[in-house]
């Protein structure tokens, strides 16, 4: 019979044993990476972002803006799949066909997805966004590259991060689009965000989409018209409008640019019907009354109706009126 002390030794081993094997099936785990799901399309914004889309499944998954899952360095972006295999495409750095600058409308991520988002919907100032950056993607001509492998990890240093905001409120946004995107034009996070804002303040909004207080009904030609006139550069094969949702609300505008930044026809990634086959494109109204930061004025609302009158709601924020046959225009 073994004594005492003996099998309490004997105990403790047996224990330690287990706790270790444990521990290195544990290791043996891979942290998965966020999946690209079409939040009715390519999801912004908005910056975007805020920001959501219809008919690519490039998007991240709703509610991406708030959560900081994609600054999680735990995960082992060593082991990943390729998602374009069935495609033959290989997601390698720099190798791709051209961008698409994505410019999310801020207003309807507000209304369909944005109501807790305090940073890009509910801001106390009185901002609110109107045409937003969702992000600069690489594109073949057909498919799109994703999370392409390198040699370090794709961190985005923090001032990078504070230097977008203006464009892209949305921190995780920032972040998120790097790792799925970014990564794949062969530049670091300093070049591939330096270069975004480049290209976005190269865009002049039309003046209807700068900050409308009243909501609007337009189709997808009249977009792409309103953007050629602004921009003479471009035609109306490298722009594409994407929309959905209740009412079709408007979702993107995208231009197709070389890598160097040109205007250039688009993909088959763009020219797909499904992106807004809504005959009516709902344009949901802005209604930012910050102050101005370069007039330092702040914003005035338009004159209210007439007593008695029947008109639109001009409280600031991302309410919306949806009586399209009266309030809309």
């Amino acid at each position: 019979m073994l004594r005492p002390h003996i099998l309490l030794t004997l105990l403790v081993f047996v224990a330690l044993g287990a706790y270790v094997a444990h521990f290195m099936s544990e290791q043996r785990v891979a942290y998965p990476l966020p999946d690209r799901t079409a939040t009715g399309g390519k999801g912004t914004t908005g910056a975007s972002s805020g920001a959501s889309g219809t008919g690519n499944t490039n998007a991240p998954k709703a509610g991406y803006h708030d959560k900081q899952a994609y600054n999680d360095d735990d995960r082992d972006w060593s082991d990943r799949s390729d998602d374009n295999d069935d495609q033959g495409q290989q997601n390698v750095p720099g190798q791709f066909d051209y961008y698409a600058l994505v410019l999310s409308w801020s207003p309807t991520y507000c209304s369909d997805q944005g109501s807790d988002d305090n940073t890009q919907c509910n801001r106390r100032d009185g901002r609110r966004y109107s045409f937003v950056l969702h992000g600069l993607w690489p594109q073949y001509d057909s498919g799109y590259p994703s999370n392409c492998r390198m040699q370090r990890r794709p961190f985005v240093p923090e001032p990078i991060i504070s230097s977008m905001l203006d464009i892209m409120p949305s921190r995780g946004l920032v972040i998120h689009e790097y790792r799925q995107h970014g990564t794949c034009s062969g530049l670091d996070a300093v070049q591939y965000f330096a270069f975004a804002h480049k290209l976005y303040d190269a865009i002049n909004i039309p003046e209807r989409f700068q900050n409308p207080f009243e909501s609007q009904i337009l189709s997808s030609r009249d977009v792409t018209r309103e953007f050629i006139q602004a921009n003479p550069e471009l035609q109306p094969d490298m722009i594409a409008v994407v929309c959905g949702g209740a009412g079709g609300m408007l979702r993107e505008v995208r231009i197709c640019l070389t890598k160097d930044g040109v205007p250039r026809s688009c993909g088959q990634n763009e020219t797909r019907r499904n992106l807004c086959s809504a005959n009516q494109v709902f344009v949901p109204p802005s209604r930012s009354t910050a102050r101005n930061p370069s007039a330092q004025e702040q914003i005035q609302l338009p004159s209210l109706p007439r007593s008695g009158s029947t008109g639109v709601d001009h409280l600031p924020g991302p309410q919306m009126n949806f009586d399209f046959q009266r309030n809309a225009r």
